[in-house]
C-alpha cells in the first residue's frame, strides 16, 4: 500500500507540500501561442505541474449524429454532437513534445490524460514523468490495465464513481504491479456547486484506500481546495485560463492567472496554518503571557491588614499569582504595607 507517490522531484502525500496542477483542457483555443502563454501562466501562479489531454475525436468517440451522440441538456455544451465537441477541445499531439520543453525548462511537471493505447505509446515516447485518469474513464479497466503497464505514477480523478468502481480500478492497476497510485475526489459538473462536493469523502478515501487523495475542483473560485486541503487533500487540480471572457468549451469553470494565484496562496497559507496537534505556547505567544489575569493589591494595606475581596483581585496583566490561588489568599494577612496596584507575590503573604 503506497501512502506516498512520486512525481519528478515531487513526493505526494501526507507531510509533503500540496501538489498544485494547472490543467490546460482546452484552454489553448486550438492556438499553440495561447497554450505556450498557459504554461507561463501557471508557473508565475505557483503551480507545481500543467496538465494536458492526450486524445482525437477519433480516438473517443465516433462521427456520428443520431441521439446517442449528441450532447443532451443541463451541460453548456447542449446541442453538439461529441466529435464536433473533442474537435475543438482536443490538444494537437504535434505541440505536446514542445509544451512539454517549455514547461520542464521552467521547473514544472507536465503529464498528460492519455484516452486510448495509442496516446499511453505516444507519451510514453515523450516520456512523461505520470499519468491521470480521467473520470469518465475509470470504468475502462483495459485503459488502465494499458496505462498502469508503463509503471509509472498513476493519479485518478473520480468522479462519479462508485466505492466498487474506484476499487476495481486500483485492484487493476496492483494487478499490472504497479502501486504508484493516487485518487482526486471529483464532482463531474462543470462549473461544480459547492453543495454538490461532498468533501467529507476525502479524509474517508485516505482511510479506505490508503493512498494519497486529493481534489480536482471545477467550482469557480478558491474555498473548495482550500477546504480540501485543510481535509487532508495533498493533490489540487484545478483549470487555468488566460481569460474567461475568450469562451473556449472549458472557460466557465477555469480560473484566470491572478485567480489562480490567489488559490495557490490560499492553500499555502493553509498548509501553514494546520501545522501539527500542539498545546505549546509558541514562541510569537509567549509575549501576549503578560497580558492574561493575575491577582493584585487593589487598594493600600497595611502590614498584617486581611486580604479580602476587596483589596485583592484578579485583573490584567499578569506578573502576580495565578488568579486559581485566590482562595488560599483570602483571610491571610499581609507581611508588610502593600501600595495599591502591586502585584501580588507569595512573600507579601503572612
Amino acid at each position: 500500500m503506497g501512502d506516498m507517490i512520486k512525481i519528478g522531484k515531487h513526493n505526494l502525500g501526507q507531510g509533503n507540500p500540496v501538489y498544485i496542477i494547472a490543467e490546460l483542457s482546452a484552454n489553448h483555443k486550438q492556438d499553440f501561442q495561447e497554450a505556450e502563454k498557459l504554461i507561463h501562466a501557471a508557473k508565475s501562479a505557483g503551480a507545481d505541474a500543467v496538465k494536458i489531454q492526450t486524445y482525437t475525436p477519433d480516438t473517443l468517440t465516433l462521427n456520428c449524429t443520431n441521439e446517442f451522440f449528441r450532447i443532451g441538456k443541463g451541460t453548456q455544451w447542449e446541442g453538439k454532437n461529441l466529435y464536433e465537441l473533442y474537435s475543438e477541445a482536443y490538444t494537437p499531439w504535434d505541440w505536446q513534445p514542445d509544451l512539454k520543453r517549455i514547461a520542464n525548462s521552467l521547473d514544472l511537471d507536465l503529464f498528460s490524460t492519455p484516452f486510448d493505447p495509442t496516446s499511453v505509446e505516444f507519451l510514453q515516447e515523450m516520456n512523461v514523468p505520470a499519468y491521470k485518469i480521467a473520470s469518465f474513464e475509470i470504468v475502462d479497466i483495459p485503459l488502465i490495465r494499458t496505462i498502469a503497464r508503463t509503471g509509472k505514477p498513476i493519479i485518478m480523478s473520480t468522479g462519479m464513481a462508485s466505492r466498487e468502481e474506484i476499487e476495481d480500478a486500483i485492484t487493476a492497476i496492483r494487478q499490472e504491479g504497479n502501486d504508484q497510485i493516487s485518487l482526486l475526489k471529483c464532482t463531474s459538473t462543470y462549473p461544480a456547486l459547492p453543495e454538490d462536493m461532498n468533501m467529507k469523502t476525502i479524509p474517508d478515501m485516505v482511510e479506505t484506500f490508503h493512498v494519497p487523495v486529493g481534489i480536482s475542483d471545477h467550482t469557480l473560485g478558491t474555498t473548495v481546495p482550500v477546504v480540501a486541503v485543510a481535509l487532508g487533500a495533498c493533490i489540487v487540480e484545478k483549470h487555468l485560463t488566460v481569460s474567461r471572457k475568450t469562451l473556449g468549451p472549458d472557460s466557465s469553470f477555469s480560473l484566470e492567472p491572478q485567480e489562480f494565484k490567489a488559490m495557490v496562496v490560499a492553500v499555502r497559507e493553509t498548509e501553514k496554518a494546520l501545522g501539527h496537534i500542539s498545546y505549546e505556547v509558541s514562541e510569537h505567544e509567549k509575549a501576549s503571557r503578560v497580558f492574561r489575569r493575575s491577582l493584585f493589591v487593589v487598594r493600600d494595606m497595611k502590614k498584617g491588614e486581611l486580604f479580602t475581596e476587596e483589596n485583592v483581585r484578579s485583573i490584567r496583566p499578569g506578573y502576580g499569582i495565578a488568579p486559581k490561588k485566590i482562595t488560599a489568599i483570602l483571610g491571610k494577612t499581609a507581611s508588610k504595607n502593600i501600595k495599591k496596584g502591586t502585584p501580588l507575590e507569595w512573600k507579601l503573604i503572612m
